[in-house]
């Protein structure tokens, strides 16, 4: 299987509320926020670092995934509004977004965070080589 790394820039793809729908689906509002925050503004991830990647399968977007400025921590990046299709879990799609993710931020920062909300989310950060080192908002550190 071919996992197709695409940024996202001027608009949310179509494919995002097949994702969203799985992501609510299953508990998650975050996709739903992340749909809100781009239609008002608020969140465009188009500051210095900031990206935000679609993962596709074919043309099928798989999972999604982003990260922001980190403003608690200088210097630093977010991970943010990640979101695998529960059928292309396990094929590393999460990773391919997180890795691709992580080799764009090498040349704006030297720390990355993210939130991790689960157990799940948990293992599959520290998998990566995230560190759990929680406050300021965030559950784990990883030093490029």
């Amino acid at each position: 299987m071919t996992i197709d790394i695409r940024e996202i820039r001027d608009r949310l793809p179509q494919e995002i509320v097949a994702l969203e729908s799985e992501a609510r689906r299953e508990g998650y509002q975050h996709i739903t926020r992340l749909i809100q925050e781009w239609s008002a503004g608020e969140t465009r991830f188009e500051h210095d670092g900031e990206r935000l990647f679609g993962a596709y399968v074919g043309e099928t977007l798989a999972g999604i995934g982003g990260m922001t400025v980190e403003h608690d921590v200088a210097g630093a990046l977010r991970m943010r509004r990640f979101y695998v299709h529960p059928a292309m879990r396990r094929y590393r799609v999460g990773r391919t977004i997180a890795l691709a993710l992580l080799d764009h931020a090498r040349s704006f920062c030297s720390i990355v965070t993210v939130h991790a909300g689960n157990d799940d989310a948990a293992k599959f950060w520290e998998s990566l080589g995230f560190q759990p080192r929680g406050r300021d908002g965030h559950s784990h550190v990883f030093e490029l």
